[in-house]
């Protein structure tokens, strides 16, 4: 048995694997995120970069894949999937560079594609992504994933180095279209040089459902955001709360489904006894025209500041990433109550001009509501906790 173990929990899930299986496994890599030098794992660590990919990505990408296509007819490959590992293990195509890569996955940030749209391009932009990794291995590949994706679709947690990929490269090539902004210099030449190519079948496009090389790759999901509400709803009800737990994801630009979101909370708990507690989650994005520091929970946050003012009752909301890491800071998230809004008036803190600078971290970091957990070791997407007294 040969082991690669990709993302944000890494670490962790290889940890379980040795106890697991122990000496049984042959080689072990572990691909983890900014901040897991120091782990102590029993396995070859790389730390790649997130949410930029790295030198570092790039190494660790061309090793999975040379652990892949060592393995031999009579053994397995166990891979070790969790959110982040698309931008943690980057193999640019041929033709292209990683610094291509970096600059499509930045634009594409900034432009607030989400990950679905993100990773259609990843997928046709890498040469370890889309299947990739799993074509590249002479026998049998099974997968287990953390899902930090929407809808748990095992093609798009860590760009699905290990499953078909349906999508094409008319998919990949429409999205840098509808995010191109009008710019004929968005992408670089030789990102759209492939893409044009792959259009034209010139370029052969990643793995499909019935490719033969991926007829002994399985995956399964074995955590996603649902398991992150258990706990928040199992906390909230030992401690008193009367909770409503809301499934339906929380998708979209940050700023406008935060109102959405907490009009429907309101409306859902208005025949509920208090104190209530609403959880929900999911993944919402960020379109960046300003030059400030944030995070799209931040975002979220400080959207509600004015809609909980004027609730006229105690209240409070919380939206964090489940990873310890909002956007490219160093808070989780932050926290608004019906509080917020005068006290940054009398901070002299105008929270429109804060999102229109999309400097939501320096707005809360004045106020002290940013919250802060480090990097917890895991990441199923984002949660949102609302408390009504």
């Amino acid at each position: 048995m040969r082991v690669i173990a990709a993302g944000k929990a890494a670490v962790p899930m290889a940890r379980a694997a040795h106890e697991l299986f122990g000496p049984r496994i042959r080689t072990g890599l572990v691909i983890g995120p900014p901040g897991a030098g120091d782990a102590d794992v029993p396995f070859e660590l790389v730390v790649g970069g997130h949410p930029m990919p790295t030198a570092e990505s790039e190494r660790a990408g061309r090793r999975a894949l040379e652990v892949a296509a060592a393995l031999q007819p009579d053994e397995s490959l166990l891979v070790l999937l969790s959110g982040g590992a698309s931008a943690l293990m980057a193999v640019p195509a041929a033709g292209l560079t990683l610094a291509d890569k970096q600059a499509t996955t930045r634009h594409l940030l900034r432009a607030g594609a989400d990950i679905h749209e993100l990773n259609t391009v990843r997928k046709h932009l890498s040469a370890i992504k889309g299947g990739w990794l799993a074509a590249a291995a002479p026998g049998a590949c099974r997968t287990f994933a953390i899902s930090d994706v929407v809808g748990d679709d095992p093609s798009v947690i860590g760009s699905g180095p290990t499953v078909p990929d349906a999508s094409t490269f008319r998919d990949a090539f429409d999205i840098l279209q509808r995010f191109a902004g009008g710019a004929a210099d968005a992408y670089p030449r030789a990102v759209l040089e492939r893409m044009a190519g792959g259009v034209r079948g010139k370029v052969p496009d990643t793995p499909k459902p019935n490719d033969a090389r991926l007829s002994r790759a399985v995956m399964s999901v074995i955590g996603g955001r649902r398991h992150a509400m258990d706990g928040a709803v199992a906390a909230a009800a030992s401690r008193g709360y009367h909770v409503i737990r809301i499934d339906d994801a929380v998708i979209g630009d940050a700023r406008s489904s935060a109102v959405s979101h907490l009009r429907a909370a309101l409306a859902r708990a208005a025949d509920v006894g208090r104190p209530a507690c609403i959880v929900s989650s999911g993944e919402t994005t960020v379109r960046v025209t300003g030059n400030g520091i944030g995070g799209r929970n931040q975002e979220f946050a400080l959207a509600c500041t004015g809609a909980l003012s004027a609730l006229g009752a105690p209240a409070i909301l919380a939206s964090v990433g489940t990873d310890g890491i909002d956007g490219p800071t160093d808070a989780a998230g932050a926290i608004v109550d019906a509080t917020t809004l005068d006290r940054a008036r009398g901070a002299r803190l105008d929270p429109a001009a804060f999102l229109d600078r999309n400097d939501t971290y320096h707005f809360f970091e004045a106020l002290g509501d940013l919250v802060h957990t480090g990097p917890t070791g895991t990441n199923v997407g984002d949660l949102q906790v609302f408390l009504l007294a």
